[in-house]
């Protein structure tokens, strides 16, 4: 049975948030316009939602311990990413927490085989799959899928990392050693999906099953991180409602509640494949602040807190997000801020992070338009003038 929504509470409902980094903050800005108070857990002080939470409790987010004191501060708990131990979490929910998406969930899309599997028995199209516990089964499978292949970690892989493809048997060490096998890290292997673009939607789901559907986006990925989000993707009217239709039924399939990311490949023959879940709000629907009526972070709120879910319509015809991404090290704070704010129609967001890694996510941009090409220029024009780190700047663009 689904606890009682927090409009039941006498007083303003107490979010807490397990991870304080930047989909915390941006979760955090939400909940606060909706007048809800924000508590988090996280494992560094120093951390960008750390300033719009009250507390921000510092602690290993798989101690039980830790998750009960955050339990005392809130009504509600959610997730600001994957990488939570569930054991831990349902001990969490046997306490009496209220955690949403619940720690079943989180089992199931957090092993990625077990989220395959999960999507391949209600029927979804993935791309061949299975496990792998020794060489010989990854060499077989070579034989079975063909070649490229791809080896990936079960758990605790994200922008690539946990990933390896290979392209000759003679890979087959090399992809073992470097993902861990040898040390007995599960793995499991893809078939190679020869896609032509990838695609991305969010879909909010409340508790009641009802579910708000965001626009299907493109998403141009460098280096396995994503660099540039068009809103709506251009293309098939078919293939967008195809790819929408595909993603609802993926969430309910694994029983979300709140804001989960569903990544897709569209393939030469307009064919639409499930690449991976995210139980959470997700780097694709950032442009949603700006570009929807509600945005994924506000309907995340709305739908573990048991409210209606708002509107996920775009504002304009057209919106793009460019991430803004460290080039080196050095300070979390950009360079030439003053020359982006100068672009008109440019939305700049800095996530508060006190230092710059090569690939680090440290803001992004949107910008809306009546074309694509319109609000890409802006968005570009304004990421190109921010610098993060290292002599070559800002790698956004």
């Amino acid at each position: 049975m689904n606890p009682p929504a927090a409009s039941a509470l006498s007083r303003p409902p107490r979010l807490g948030i397990i991870g304080g980094g930047q989909l915390a903050r941006m979760t955090a800005q939400a909940a606060r316009q909706l007048g809800v108070s924000v508590a988090i857990l996280e494992r560094a002080a120093d951390c960008p939602a750390a300033p719009l939470a009250a507390p921000a409790l510092v602690g290993d987010w798989n101690s039980p311990a830790a998750l009960r004191e955050l339990a005392g501060h809130a009504d509600v708990l959610t997730l600001e990413n994957e990488f939570v131990d569930a054991t831990a979490l349902a001990e969490l929910e046997r306490s009496g927490a209220v955690l949403l998406p619940g720690a079943a969930t989180l089992a199931r899309v957090q092993d990625k085989l077990l989220q395959k599997q999960a999507l391949a028995a209600a029927g979804l199209a993935v791309p061949a799959f299975r496990a792998v516990a020794a060489p010989g089964e990854l060499e077989a499978a070579t034989r079975e899928f063909g070649l490229p292949l791809v080896l990936k970690t079960r758990r605790n892989g994200y922008d690539g990392k946990g990933n390896f493809t290979l392209r000759d048997p003679a890979d087959i060490p090399t992809a073992w050693t470097a993902l861990g096998g040898d040390r007995g890290n599960p793995l499991f292997v893809e078939a190679f999906c020869p896609f032509v673009r990838e695609l991305a939607i969010i879909i909010t789901r409340g508790r009641d099953g009802a579910s708000a559907a965001y626009p299907v986006v493109e998403t141009v990925q460098r280096d396995h991180i994503c660099h540039v989000v068009r809103a709506p993707a251009p293309g098939s009217p078919d293939t967008a409602a195809r790819a929408a239709e595909l993603a609802r039924a993926a969430v309910a399939a694994v029983d979300a509640v709140g804001s989960f990311g569903v990544e897709m490949f569209e393939t030469a023959d307009g064919a639409v494949v499930i690449n991976e879940l995210a139980p959470r709000v997700h780097n694709s629907g950032h442009y949603t602040i700006e570009g929807c009526d509600c945005s994924q972070f506000e309907n995340h709120v709305r739908a573990v807190l048991g409210w209606p879910l708002g509107s996920p319509r775009l504002r304009a015809p057209a919106a793009v997000m460019v991430n803004l991404l460290g080039a080196g090290p050095g300070a979390g704070w950009p360079l030439g801020l003053e020359t982006a704010l100068a672009i008109q129609g440019a939305h700049v967001h800095l996530y508060g992070k006190t230092r710059s890694a090569r690939g680090r996510k440290l803001g992004h941009v949107t910008a809306l338009g009546a074309t694509l090409a319109e609000a890409e220029d802006t968005a570009r024009r304004a990421a190109a003038a921010l610098r993060f780190g290292g002599p070559g700047g800002c790698v956004s663009s």
